[in-house]
Parts: C-alpha cells; sequence; structure tokens
C-alpha cells in the first residue's frame, strides 16, 4: 500500500480483488508518487469513511461495480445524493463492459466509466489518461464515458 504522504492530492479505490488493487497502487505509484491512495475493500467502508470525511474529500474516487456489501451502483447513487460530494469525480472501474452497466453508470452520475485493461502496461496508460483529465470538459456525449482500449459499441 501506498505510503502516507503529506499532500493534496488525494484518491479512492474501491476493490475488493486483492491482485487488482496491488496492481492499482503500483501502477498509479509509478505515474503519480506523489499521490495519496486511500483503498477500500467494500462499498459500506467507502461510503463510512465519506461520512467521517467532510474536510479531506478524495479528488476522484475509483469505484468498482461488484463488491460486497454494497455494490458500485448503490455507492454511486448514495454518493450523489449527497450534495457535499457532489464535486467529487467518481470514475467507474470495472471489467464490464456491459452496455447496461454502462448506462446504469452515466444515469447515476459517474463522470466516466473506465473498462479495466488486462495487461499491466495498458493499466498504466488508462490511468494517465484519468489523471490528465480535463475535469472542465466532462463529456456530454456518452460515447466519450467510456475510457477503454476496447472497442465497445455505442450507447
Amino acid at each position: 500500500m501506498l505510503q502516507e504522504q503529506n499532500t493534496s492530492r488525494l484518491v479512492y479505490l474501491t476493490e475488493d480483488d486483492e491482485d487488482d488493487r496491488i496492481l492499482f497502487l503500483e501502477a498509479l505509484r509509478e505515474l503519480h508518487p506523489e499521490i495519496f491512495v486511500k483503498v477500500f475493500e467494500d462499498g459500506q467502508q467507502l461510503l463510512d469513511n465519506l461520512c467521517r470525511t467532510e474536510f479531506n474529500k478524495p479528488e476522484i474516487i475509483f469505484l468498482d461495480i461488484n463488491m460486497p456489501r454494497k455494490n458500485g451502483f448503490e455507492c454511486l447513487k448514495e454518493i450523489r445524493n449527497r450534495s457535499m460530494f457532489r464535486d467529487v469525480k467518481i470514475i467507474m472501474f470495472s471489467t464490464s463492459s456491459s452496455i447496461l452497466h454502462i448506462e446504469l453508470c452515466h444515469k447515476l452520475g459517474a463522470d466516466y466509466y473506465a473498462i479495466k485493461p488486462g495487461p499491466f502496461h495498458k493499466l498504466k496508460e488508462l490511468l494517465s489518461e484519468i489523471m490528465a483529465i480535463d475535469w472542465d470538459g466532462i463529456p456530454t456525449n456518452k460515447t466519450e464515458f467510456i475510457l477503454t482500449g476496447r472497442k465497445i459499441n455505442t450507447i
């Protein structure tokens, strides 16, 4: 896990798979060692922590869909219903390329939907793209909402 650092850049990751957590942390550390990542293994842990977080909100939440206790859809809906977290950027981060999942995440207010790539170098490329996003230009087009190297049928 990343060591805690004095930084204003804070990212949350919800991921119940240990291997995926390790890969994510290593990739982001190689790209942006200045970013502190707080990891949650299920959606309820994330929501409990957000309730206690008033002043040190994360810049981005990477939210997996399939998690125990509360899934990503439930978390996304609850976060977007709390006015104090409406400005937090949420990237759904899933292996699913289901159009139904993508549409639901868009409807519930996710900023982007990222499909987890297999190879480590592709994960680094995806995280590099995400960390370089101009958040003032959030996509209105659903096709731009999807961040992936794979071809997905348009919504």
